[in-house]
């Protein structure tokens, strides 16, 4: 099996070459991999016996009972009620958009969850597949308008607008739709522009979408369809990847590629860089590999699936193709092990104090295959002119019940910067939005 495994592997890596050329529970485990300076980042030897599963349990938040910010911070429901609110965008007359979606999971996995007992790990069944809109006309931190935006997608992320266009980003292709400012429900009939690949290895379902400064061209960001290719390379082109089209769909070419599940994107003040939160893979141990944010150089190669964190080959493709660990980028700044850092949004507005201004809020959707729980909370990472200062450090905690029942009460996701200048996290096994203000 390994010898066909790895066949398929070297068959592929040439089409592979070519397509992607052009909280307190276990704060120490983070800390350790939580780093800027990557030439200090002690790695462990890689252990492919040493993978172990631990699904979180969700319960209910207690009454009262809310996420823990920083001293100086007010944390409080933005929306709730919501089935999995996923991603939030946006718009740019100051709606806040939030997309519901949720992976829809195999049955076999669904199965093998309940026999865990962590059959609550996260929002099963079918994906509401539709995107609210919140208008606070006001500032006041409530919203006193609330519209379905659009419904009948298919596992919605990625939201943006070019004018009098939206984009959404299904889990199978780019959408666009007519769209007019203050418009509280889209009303036209939309046209898909680009198709995707979908499914894939633990539901890499998620599309995002990043536009660029001059509004020429959209990002969209599509995650692998297996863990290391097992299921063969001519699987996953177009895939472990950024590509971009014009906005009408045409012309596409892969940005990036490496890149196992890039989810969060977003342009780092004063260097308008691509940065990007990436999931990396399993079964190397729990302290490998470790997810990370990271700029996102045109043409650039980021390890997937032949080496990890730079040139670090990955012993279960050893030897497969050299030339491609060769070339592999070293990523920015770690953090920590299987997190599932998802959402990514740099601080551009003056309200919060100095030290956030210009740097990046992760939420961190938390870990299902290591030992104890990581993960589970909103870090920031400290920058200065558009580069990393400091290593990750806790900004948005709490959401842990009891790490030794593996107990949780939420599991943050995705991140955005209101026009006020708070932070709103989406909260998607429980059906809040959190918004963090300063007192």
């Amino acid at each position: 099996m390994k010898i066909k495994y790895l066949g398929l592997l070297a068959m592929s890596a040439s089409l592979f070459a070519a397509c992607n050329s052009a909280n307190k529970s276990d704060k120490t485990a983070d800390t350790v991999h939580a780093t800027t300076d990557v030439d200090t980042l002690n790695l462990p030897a890689p252990d492919t016996t040493a993978s172990k599963n631990n699904f979180s349990k969700v319960i209910d938040w207690p009454a009262n009972k809310m996420p823990i910010a920083p001293e100086g911070f007010v944390v409080s429901k933005f929306a709730e009620g919501m089935k999995s609110p996923r991603n939030i965008v946006v718009a740019p007359n100051g709606d806040i958009l939030v997309a519901l979606s949720n992976s829809e999971r195999s049955t076999k996995e669904a199965i093998a969850n309940a026999i865990s007992g962590k059959a609550k790990s996260e929002v099963g069944g079918k994906s509401v597949n539709t995107i609210m809109l919140f208008r606070d006309s006001n500032q006041d931190g409530k919203p006193d308008l609330t519209s379905t935006f659009l419904s009948g997608l298919n596992q919605p992320y990625g939201m943006a607008f070019i004018g009098d266009s939206f984009y959404v980003a299904n889990t199978d292709g780019l959408w666009m739709f007519p769209y007019k400012s203050g418009d509280t429900k889209i009303t036209g009939a939309g046209k898909k522009i680009v198709s995707l690949p979908a499914g894939g290895y633990n539901n890499h379902w998620t599309r995002n979408l990043l536009v660029s400064k001059a509004k020429d061209k959209i990002y969209i960001s599509v995650g692998s369809g297996s863990n290391v290719g097992e299921n063969g390379m001519e699987h996953e082109v177009r895939r472990a990847a950024i590509l971009e089209v014009n906005p009408d769909g045409t012309t596409e070419r892969t940005f990036a590629s490496g890149l196992r599940n890039p989810v969060g994107m977003d342009w780092a003040p004063t260097t308008n860089m691509l940065w990007t939160a990436v999931n990396e893979r399993d079964g190397l141990g729990d302290e490998l590999v470790p997810d990370y944010i990271t700029s996102v150089k045109d043409g650039g190669f980021y390890g997937w699936p032949y080496a990890y964190f730079g040139q670090h080959e990955d012993p279960r493709l050893k030897g497969v193709n050299p030339e491609l660990v060769k070339k592999t980028l070293v990523p920015d700044v770690a953090l920590g092990s299987h997190t599932a850092s998802l959402g990514l949004a740099f601080y551009t507005n003056n309200k919060f104090p100095a030290k956030y201004q210009g740097g990046a809020f992760i939420g961190q959707h938390g870990s299902w295959n290591r030992s104890q729980l990581t993960g589970y909370k909103v870090a920031f990472v400290p920058f200065k002119d558009g580069k990393p200062t400091g290593p990750m450090q806790d900004f948005l905690t709490g959401f842990i019940a009891d790490a030794s029942k593996s107990e949780v009460y939420g599991r943050p996701v995705g991140v955005a910067v209101t026009p006020d200048g708070a932070l709103l996290v989406a909260d998607d096994v429980s059906g809040v939005i959190w918004r963090i203000s300063t007192k």
